[in-house]
């Protein structure tokens, strides 16, 4: 294992307010870094005072990699994925995703960037349990008002990565819990998104299931270039990752690239 050293680079677009825009993708993925955090401290109000989830992070993550927040229950690491997915903004200082700042963006466009740009994998697996395989895999794309046919394919397409395109038709509860988690990854792959956030995605598998997804996973990153970005404490998904920043109090403890020669899963 080595520190990881980087080079901060200024992010296009960060020193005017940013407009209304439509999603037409023009961030650079060879050139900029796909997540840049400078800075970054949550504060939650607590009674007549306040509670500091997240200290002055700054961290900035490239575009394909396969990298972990790791550290013990509240450290921050659901928080920061959480600034990091648009589902909330720093108190202080600056998230960039995908080229845009985060605390700039209206509801609209930070469902927009979640929409077009982001999948979400949970350790609950949320599946909608009137709705079969195919269908629950299939949500997200209604929302891009994909044709019918494009849908299709790019469903059996998702399904077909992740083992599961002979149960399309099955509905969740006819299926197993590693069954069910590997339909999320299908569901938040299925739109190509550059990033995936996964929160702690093997907290409610055994270990046999826990190491399948987390491989599927590490194959698709491999495969189409996803950055996948986890938040765990479990010593299985870490042994798979490429980097781990452990989180400690809210702070960076530590940040490392793993050597996998000298490891095995």
């Amino acid at each position: 294992m080595r520190p990881v050293a980087y080079t901060k680079q200024l992010v296009p677009g960060t020193k005017n307010p940013e407009p209304d825009f439509a999603y037409v993708n023009t961030f650079n993925m060879k050139q900029e870094k796909i997540i840049t955090l400078e800075h970054v401290t949550k504060r939650f109000p607590v009674g007549d005072g306040e509670f500091a989830a997240l200290r002055d992070i700054t961290l900035d993550f490239q575009k394909g990699e396969f990298a972990g927040l790791v550290g013990p229950s509240g450290s921050g690491k659901t928080t920061l994925l959480n600034i990091i997915g648009s589902l909330d903004s720093p108190t202080e200082g600056t998230a960039m995703v995908m080229g845009k700042r985060i605390s700039a963006l209206s509801h609209k466009q930070s469902a927009r960037l979640r929409n077009l740009h982001l999948g979400f994998i949970f350790q609950v697996f949320n599946l909608l349990p009137v709705y079969t395989v195919y269908e629950n895999v299939e949500f997200s794309l209604l929302l891009q008002n994909r044709s019918a046919s494009e849908r299709k394919k790019a469903v059996m397409e998702a399904l077909e990565w992740v083992g599961l395109e002979k149960m399309a038709n099955k509905k969740p509860a006819k299926i197993s819990g590693g069954e069910g988690q590997r339909v999320a990854i299908a569901r938040a792959m299925v739109k190509r998104p550059e990033i995936v956030l996964a929160d702690e995605p093997t907290a409610n598998l055994d270990a046999k299931n826990a190491h399948a997804i987390i491989q599927t996973m590490k194959k698709l990153n491999e495969e189409l270039g996803t950055t996948f970005l986890f938040s765990t404490h479990d010593e299985k998904v870490m042994s798979y990752l490429d980097r781990l920043v452990h989180l400690n109090d809210g702070k960076v403890a530590q940040d490392e690239l793993v050597n996998h020669k000298t490891k095995t899963p």
